[in-house]
């Protein structure tokens, strides 16, 4: 992604400070942009690959039974990574609870929805306008999601509208005007399939911008968010940094949290050290995931604040206590 011709001029588009520093902190000139070895993709590639097949098929491996293997492939998320390294216990009661879509959920849907219109939309639509749409195009969709909302009664509708409308009415006083030439793709799939298959990543950024030329990065990948920063964002962009260079052969030149709320960015540069951590995490995230999933392995505990979400937490002693700590007003020392 470079920078518009003219940005900020009086024959451009007139930005707000916080669009204006968007702007200038995710756009490149050619020259800002690194080049990658064209080696480095087929190196991240081939220690999946050899690590997977180890874990899988190796000696040293899960062992496991041609049972087991009927429930491959293992597919694996960034929420997954998240929180199995996060504690193992909540990823294996998250497994037990069936998905089901509430007003949370579908609005995040629903804003993705309405930003991908938007980029879309000749003119300059309202963001009511965007969301009306986005609603109505999801409710006649053939996904779940379409059944869902067709049940909603008035309130749930109305309320879930409005909280969709104020994030994308945020999103469009955050970001500039997304030109045409500047690729801007909204959850575009990433997918990676080491060891033949065996195991499926996979993840969706929010925002994607700009695209590579041969080994030269320009790509931006970009993930909304509201509320408090979290190391986990980070881990996520790296994750989906990795995704990238697998598929596609060069890495991004960029990754970057932007908090709506807030209006504040958080990026790093993409490196080779960067993908490096972030293959070997994906790998032992995929080895607990895969002894938690497969041999019902016993899982780790460990408590935080994600406690509180937790579907185990009546029955985790380790959960309960921390809350309980947490919320233990004499729990800090005064001295």
């Amino acid at each position: 992604m470079e920078e518009p011709d003219g940005a900020g001029s009086t024959t451009g588009p007139v930005l707000n400070p916080t669009q204006q520093e968007v702007l200038d902190h995710l756009g490149a000139s050619a020259v800002q942009r690194p080049t990658f070895d064209p080696g480095l993709a087929r190196s991240l590639r081939a220690y999946l690959d050899d690590s997977v097949a180890a874990l899988i098929d190796g000696p040293d491996g899960l062992g496991l039974t041609d049972a087991q293997r009927r429930d491959l492939p293992l597919y694996v998320s960034k929420h997954a990574l998240m929180t199995v390294h996060t504690c193992e216990g909540m990823l294996v009661a998250e497994s037990t609870v069936p998905f089901a879509w509430n007003v949370h959920i579908a609005r995040g849907t629903i804003v993705h929805k309405a930003i991908e219109l938007g980029i879309a939309w000749d003119g300059d639509p309202i963001p009511r306008m965007l969301v009306d749409e986005a609603i109505a195009s999801l409710t006649e969709s053939t996904d779940s999601i379409g059944d869902w909302l067709y049940g909603l009664g008035e309130r749930e509708r109305a309320e879930l509208r409005a909280e969709a409308v104020e994030l994308v009415t945020a999103f469009s006083e955050v970001f500039p005007p997304l030109e045409a030439r500047w690729r801007p793709v909204t959850e575009a799939r990433m997918r990676a399939e080491p060891h033949h298959g065996a195991v499926v990543l996979s993840g969706r950024p929010d925002l994607t911008l700009g695209q590579a030329r041969g080994n030269v990065a320009g790509k931006v990948l970009i993930d909304l968010k509201t509320g408090a920063v979290r190391t986990h964002h980070t881990d996520d962009l790296r994750f989906y940094a990795l995704l990238e260079t697998l598929a596609r052969g060069t890495p991004p030149r960029l990754v970057a949290t932007v908090y709506l709320d807030s209006g504040t960015i958080r990026s790093e540069p993409v490196t080779e050290d960067l993908l490096t951590a972030a293959v070997r995490r994906t790998m032992d995230g995929i080895a607990r995931i895969a002894a938690l999933r497969l041999v019902k392995a016993p899982a780790e505990l460990r408590g935080g604040h994600y406690c509180r979400w937790c579907p185990a937490l009546e029955n985790c002693a380790t959960g309960r206590q921390f809350i309980s700590d947490l919320d233990n007003p004499d729990r800090y020392d005064p001295d």
